[in-house]
């Protein structure tokens, strides 16, 4: 439905990792788990943090990773950690700060491994660290300590009792038989099985339009082929509001970045706009990066091959133009 954020689903499949990752920082141990965009790295390490939040002195700190360098990092902590408001320390004063932290940092989305994760880690020893990667991210170095926990997709059953709980209800059989076609084809990924409860929603929703039905002379709405959910942004986008529409094309604008739904307000002229946000995470069409959202995996791809990208420059521009101005507006 419009406007709607899709409840939080259960983790399925995951209480192994979830008391494995505790287990390791109650003992110190700093965590890196690998696993591909839309394998829920990002609620695994949400559910580990909430069973650490009494672990350290400091308590549990969450920062992202995602477009940060070793430097920007220190400086979050730092920021996170001390009552320092609009003040940014200079190096050696941040190195001797950030020495004497002690929480569980829970670093999700981070971009950089090998000597620079090694330094990164050695200016803060008194903490223990959660970071989550994509396999792509190079390595710790063999040096580091760090242990590796990687992520995989759910089985078969429990990918049918996740978009069972995404659509909302049991599924039928025909349903069930599609799922496990879906389940082979994308390796399981819990992001897939997000996105096509969503289009078992839509598809509910057309079966209960008399419009609809009409349109479609009276028939069924039919499943959406294998090939339509394991690519489903463009269908899923196109039974949406033009506000979430234009919200879409924005990000793809931006490279996979979107625009805060604050300023969706102003740069699409819709006083409505804002409500768009909620409608892309209803549908598994966007995620969180730290304090803002992205893209989902695949999504941008997606939508460009059905002419989301038509007007990038223009739209990139009329963002410059609008952060511009209220950068100049305290």
């Amino acid at each position: 439905p419009s406007g709607t954020v899709l409840p939080d689903l259960p983790m399925l499949e995951r209480d192994e990792e979830r008391e494995r990752l505790a287990r390791l920082l109650a003992r110190g141990r700093s965590v890196r788990v690998t696993g591909p965009s839309g394998s829920g790295r990002s609620t695994l390490l949400e559910a580990v943090a909430a069973d650490c939040e009494r672990l350290a002195p400091d308590g549990v700190v969450r920062l992202s990773g995602y477009h940060r360098t070793p430097a920007d990092l220190l400086h979050d902590l730092y920021a996170a950690v001390f009552d320092a408001p609009l003040y940014r320390p200079e190096r050696a004063e941040l190195l001797e700060a950030v020495q004497g932290v002690g929480a569980v940092v829970v670093l999700d989305d981070i971009d950089f491994g090998g000597a620079a994760l090694d330094e990164f880690l050695d200016a803060t020893p008194e903490c223990a660290f959660l970071i989550s990667a994509t396999p792509d991210v190079p390595a710790p170095s063999a040096d580091s300590h760090l242990e590796e926990v990687f992520l995989s997709g759910l089985s078969r059953t429990a990918g049918l009792e996740l978009l069972a709980r995404a659509a909302r209800r049991p599924l039928a059989e025909d349903e069930a038989s599609w799922a496990a076609d879906l389940w082979f084809e994308s390796e399981g990924l819990p992001l897939r099985f997000v996105q096509a409860g969503a289009l078992l929603r839509q598809r509910d929703a057309l079966r209960d339009d008399p419009a609809a039905r009409e349109a479609g002379g009276g028939q069924d709405v039919p499943l959406p082929s294998i090939a339509e959910a394991a690519s489903p942004a463009a269908l899923l986008a196109g039974r949406l509001s033009e506000a979430a529409h234009d919200a879409l094309r924005f990000a793809v604008a931006l490279g996979g970045e979107c625009p805060h739904q604050v300023h969706l307000r102003a740069l699409s002229a819709d006083t409505h706009a804002d409500a768009a946000l909620g409608e892309l995470l209803g549908c598994g069409l966007v995620t969180a990066a730290g304090a803002h959202h992205r893209l989902a995996a695949r999504v941008t791809d997606q939508l460009a091959e059905e002419g989301y990208a038509d007007a990038d420059a223009g739209r990139a521009h009329a963002v410059a133009g609008h952060y511009a101005w209220w950068a100049g507006h305290p």
